[in-house]
């Protein structure tokens, strides 16, 4: 797997990519703005290009991902209408910057009928790709069930990309910590949770990996990340999960906390180790 994690874009995107290599990076990912904010940027276009060129150079991929406001479950039409303004936003930095795409939550509904949920997040994901005709694309990250049952399995990412109107512009980010989190894989049972996946066709789509551990235990729908090597997960998960042949050469991120012992150049040795791709 191509192992990196997530950096600051403090000093541009291009100071981003060159804090990426410092780390020993493969792969980074970054906020393209204010991840508490959905206004749209203007942001510096030849910075982003540096960024790509210098990516390209050193082989580094990049992926972005979407403020947490970003809910393309959102009903409100003035809500969701920032929404749809900033996610073509941060589409467009991520082109400008070469990035594979951007990822974005699956999606927070709570009302009583499911479906209506449903249709509001195909219903966003569709208003975004009419207006955009970049290579960048849309990343579906599946979620711990903590706010909302909703986007925690392989069968809803795949079912609504399916039913968008240009599923070719949508592809799926796969959080292990809320995988874990959300019950679907419980760090045993990670070669039935694969054949699900393979049958689906989800990892056909697959693009990027949040390679996180969890603070708590799995079917506990607690979303908090805990540093590799410290949480419920474990080395031995981790490398039945992501040891399987579809993860290969993806992007696999980490978003984890950093400790004194465990910086996340650290953390990123330590995955490398556990998938038997130690330099």
């Amino acid at each position: 797997m191509r192992v990196g994690c997530h950096v600051s874009i403090r000093g541009g995107y291009l100071a981003a990519a060159v804090r990426a290599a410092g780390l020993g990076c493969a792969a980074f990912q970054y906020f393209p703005k204010n991840p508490r904010s959905l206004d749209v940027k203007a942001f510096d276009r030849a910075d982003a290009r540096r960024c790509a060129a210098y990516c390209r150079e050193h082989g580094i991929v990049s992926v972005a991902h979407a403020p947490y406001p970003a809910n393309l479950a959102a009903e409100r039409p003035e809500a969701r209408g920032r929404v749809i303004a900033s996610l073509l936003n941060d589409l467009e930095i991520a082109e400008a910057c070469g990035s594979i795409g951007v990822v974005v939550h699956f999606g927070t509904y709570n009302g009583a009928d499911p479906l209506a949920g449903y249709r509001l997040v195909i219903g966003a994901l569709d208003a975004v790709l009419a207006c955009w005709d970049g290579s960048a694309k849309l990343l579906i990250e599946n979620q711990a069930g903590d706010r909302a049952p909703m986007g925690t399995t392989p069968e809803e990412l795949v079912r609504i990309r399916a039913l968008c109107s240009r599923p070719e512009r949508v592809g799926f980010c796969l959080d292990t910590c809320h995988l874990f989190a959300s019950g679907e894989w419980d760090g045993r049972n990670a070669a039935d949770w694969i054949r699900r996946a393979r049958e689906l066709g989800f990892f056909d789509h697959l693009a990027a990996v949040h390679a996180n551990d969890s603070a708590y235990a799995s079917g506990l729908r607690r979303d908090r990340h805990a540093p590799l090597g410290t949480g419920r997960i474990g080395a031995d998960g981790f490398r039945r999960l992501l040891g399987a042949p579809e993860f290969r050469r993806l992007p696999a991120i980490i978003e984890t906390p950093e400790t004194g012992d465990l910086p996340h150049a650290r953390q990123m040795r330590l995955l490398r180790e556990w998938l038997g791709e130690d330099e």
